[in-house]
């Protein structure tokens, strides 16, 4: 399969260089409105580098193209390519409004082609091995949730990620990946409560939300934009039988605790690296073989308008100092 990407910062980068060395894949051309980084990113590859999408797709025909532009960018670059009859791959969050990322979905749809949205977050090893152990009932039934990601203030490009109404903040770009994937364990969402520290001169934003299920789960979300040690992850869920938890801080990255009959407690300890298989490239050689098979994606474009939803949500909640309710469709 022929694959394009454009945009060539931090994800397009790694992106291709996963295309590079993917079996049946050929890199069909890398975009970025800065020439020089685009002929970077193309050297890894062996590719040609472009400065506009269109030439792009009009000289290499790829079969599908992954988006690895800034957010506010995406509904836009996305309707282009799928008119051309071209499936999409594009990094998370799938748009800054519900509004544009179901525009986003209905017009691939229109056109016949797949729409995947990249929240990498259910790829990882460690995130995927306490999903599998939460749906095998390790645990018992999930009752309560804690999860963290905290990392630097980033640097974007045109300084994107400083202006709130093109980032969507810290909770649509950074805490919606654990949104995302605290929603694929304890299920759909019934009200979300915000806080929010504004950003400041230094460079700082943390945002705390709690997530209250349709099951009776409760999740608390942390996120934190400014960060000055290295990025850490943590999650902790906890079920009526037993605990997982996660710290990528620590060596025994991966804990799962289980209450056997007689009370006495026995630790599994399950050490998984996300080092020891590349995640990006795990997700996109998925999704890849969804277009091959025609098959539906582990993340579906209704899970990533559904993470925008909830990230929103708390946007609303955090401006009106109550929670907010979101529906929930009956089952």
């Amino acid at each position: 399969m022929r694959v394009a990407i454009v945009g060539c910062g931090t994800m397009g980068t790694v992106h291709t260089r996963n295309l590079a060395r993917m079996p049946d894949v050929q890199a069909a051309g890398v975009c970025d409105q800065d020439a020089e980084r685009a002929a970077a990113a193309a050297a890894i590859a062996g590719t040609a580098a472009y400065t506009e999408l269109d030439e792009l797709l009009d000289k290499e025909r790829p079969e599908a193209v992954i988006v690895c532009l800034p957010t506010y960018l995406h509904k836009e670059t996305v309707i282009r390519i799928a008119e051309r009859g071209i499936h999409v791959i594009c990094e998370k969050p799938a748009a800054s409004t519900l509004e544009d990322a179901r525009d986003m979905e209905a017009a691939c749809r229109k056109h016949g082609v797949r729409l995947f949205i990249g929240h990498v977050v259910r790829f990882f090893p460690n995130y995927r091995n306490a999903a599998e152990h939460v749906k095998a009932g390790a645990i018992g039934k999930v009752r309560m949730g804690h999860f963290k990601r905290h990392g630097s203030f980033p640097r974007g490009w045109d300084l994107w990620y400083h202006d709130r109404e093109r980032s969507g903040g810290v909770i649509m770009d950074l805490m919606i990946h654990d949104i995302d994937f605290a929603r694929s364990v304890f299920g759909e969402v019934e009200s979300v409560y915000a806080r929010i520290t504004p950003p400041s001169v230094s460079k700082l934003e943390y945002a705390q939300v709690t997530l209250k299920f349709a099951g009776g789960a409760a999740a608390n979300l942390t996120a934190f934009w400014g960060y000055n040690g290295p990025f850490t992850t943590q999650f902790e869920i906890a079920g009526d039988d037993g605990i997982i938890r996660f710290d990528s801080n620590q060596v025994q990255s991966f804990d799962l605790k289980t209450s056997a009959e007689t009370g006495e407690q026995a630790a599994v300890q399950v050490p998984q690296s996300p080092m020891l298989r590349d995640p990006y490239y795990d997700e996109v050689q998925h999704f890849i073989q969804c277009i091959r098979t025609g098959t539906e994606p582990l993340v579906t474009i209704d899970d990533a308008c559904k993470a925008v939803e909830i990230a929103l949500a708390a946007e609303r909640s955090a401006k009106l100092g109550q929670p907010v309710a979101l529906e929930v469709a009956p089952r």
